[in-house]
């Protein structure tokens, strides 16, 4: 047998990061050495990579908390070409959702609760508490046209740690600065400033979102900018000016990820087009949404905000949706089709999620052999 573990050490290091999150958890038994092999940050990276990367996208999680302690139930489901689109309620009254999914972390937020980090895989949470802005969010008498600020969630690359991160313009909040910059630190259990903030103030109520170490934002500048946070370095910097002009409703901007490249959507008003453009050294058009073909209509004088573009599927289907609800919007790039489902039933927040789908029996196998020959 330990000729057996001995020779399948090399095994592990070339094709273990496909096997799947219970399988490695028990693999860690086998012996030290495949201990700290799974437990090594390139082990983990080098696993993400590969799920990434796999022919099968994201699948996709209409996500809500619903204010007890039991198990994150599931809703419904129904798929979408080769993505399982999901339903899931969380144990928490936090409710507002963090953009996307970051390693197959669900953050979870409120102004009144603690916010609340879920794996839905392995059913493991982490409480954190309040920042000192949100405080100030409660209390201060806001005039009704502004927006709260909303949380960032995305990890440290270099560290393997994950953080959350408040960026929020001071002046609504009586502060001087051009904004104000909270991180949390898990391993003190407690939120400290980041010196200096952002220069620029940035739109309000916009959802920052995490892509490769960075947090993003789009600015209130006169030319709008792209601007990221280092959760590294933690230090921000203007990436370049956005593939649109200033925007006087920033409702109808979108930031988001699709096909693992960053993109902004723009709802073009009043006409009955909304465009995504994706970043690759520069600016490109993805695609044109034709809204006058959606469920997706104005009211006089009051523009809805932009569709929320969710992920494309097997490379072909652009999945749309409203920011909170339904209905799903599916949208087939090539025949420029459109197709709607009445899912979720819920108002509930969508997000892409990278789930391990993939069953090697092998070391299951090998996990009871060990426990069979030298006991658990």
């Amino acid at each position: 047998m330990d000729g057996l573990l001995r020779d399948n050490k090399t095994m592990l290091k070339r094709h273990g990061e496909k096997l799947p999150v219970v399988s490695l958890l028990r693999s860690k038994s086998v012996s030290k050495t495949w201990k700290a092999t799974i437990e090594s940050p390139s082990f983990k990276q080098r696993q993400l990579l590969i799920t990434l990367r796999k022919s099968r996208g994201p699948d996709i999680l209409y996500v809500t908390g619903f204010g007890n302690e039991e198990e994150i139930l599931e809703e419904g489901n129904i798929m979408v070409g080769s993505c399982e689109i999901r339903s899931l309620k969380f144990p928490t009254r936090s409710d507002k959702v963090c953009y996307g999914a970051c390693d197959g972390l669900v953050c979870l937020f409120s102004n009144r609760n603690p916010s609340v980090v879920f794996n839905p895989a392995t059913r493991w949470r982490r409480s954190f508490p309040h920042s000192r802005v949100q405080p100030r969010i409660i209390s201060k008498k806001r005039v009704c046209h502004t927006r709260e600020p909303q949380l960032g969630f995305g990890k440290d690359k270099v560290r393997g740690t994950y953080k959350p991160v408040w960026l929020f313009n001071s002046s609504e909040f009586g502060l001087d600065n051009a904004t104000t910059c909270e991180v949390f630190d898990f391993t003190t259990n407690a939120w400290r400033y980041v010196l200096p903030a952002s220069p620029y103030r940035i739109l309000e109520g916009q959802k920052p979102v995490y892509f490769d170490g960075s947090l993003y934002w789009l600015t209130e500048c006169v030319e709008t900018k792209l601007l990221s946070f280092d959760l590294h370095t933690e230090t921000f910097q203007v990436i370049c000016n956005a593939p649109f002009s200033h925007v006087p409703d920033p409702r109808l901007l979108v930031l988001c990820i699709l096909d693992n490249r960053l993109c902004v959507s723009l709802k073009i008003y009043p006409t009955t087009t909304q465009v995504i453009r994706s970043l690759d050294g520069t600016w490109k058009q993805m695609c044109s949404i034709d809204l006058t073909k959606t469920t997706f209509h104005d009211l006089p004088y009051f523009p809805r905000p932009a569709l929320l573009p969710i992920a494309i599927v097997d490379e072909t289907i652009l999945l749309l949706g409203y920011s909170c609800g339904s209905p799903l919007v599916i949208h087939d790039l090539h025949t420029k089709s459109y197709v709607f489902d009445s899912f979720p039933k819920m108002l509930e927040y969508p997000l892409c999620y990278f789930p391990k789908r993939l069953f090697i029996a092998f070391i299951d196998i090998l996990f009871m052999l060990y426990i069979f020959y030298y006991g658990s």
